[in-house]
C-alpha cells in the first residue's frame, strides 16, 4: 500500500482529493469538514485535538483509498 495520506497534510486537503475520506473522520466523530480549523490544520493537530490516535487515523484513509 503507498501511504496517500500523510497525517501533516491539511484537513480540507485531504477530504476534497479524497472524498472517501470524509467517512473515516465522521468514524472517529470529527466534524472537521465544517470547521473552521479545518483550512488551517492538519489531519495530527486536528487529531489530538479530539484525543485520537493520528497515525491509527492515516491508517484507515488510507486502507479506505486503498480499497477503492
Amino acid at each position: 500500500m503507498s501511504e496517500k495520506v500523510t497525517k501533516e497534510m491539511n484537513i480540507l486537503e485531504i477530504a476534497q482529493k479524497y472524498p472517501e475520506s470524509i467517512e473515516v473522520f465522521r468514524k472517529y466523530g470529527l466534524g472537521c469538514l465544517g470547521c473552521a480549523a479545518a483550512r488551517f490544520e492538519n489531519l495530527e493537530a486536528g487529531a489530538k485535538v479530539h484525543g485520537f490516535d493520528p497515525d491509527e487515523m492515516v491508517a484507515d484513509i488510507n486502507a479506505l483509498i486503498d480499497a477503492e
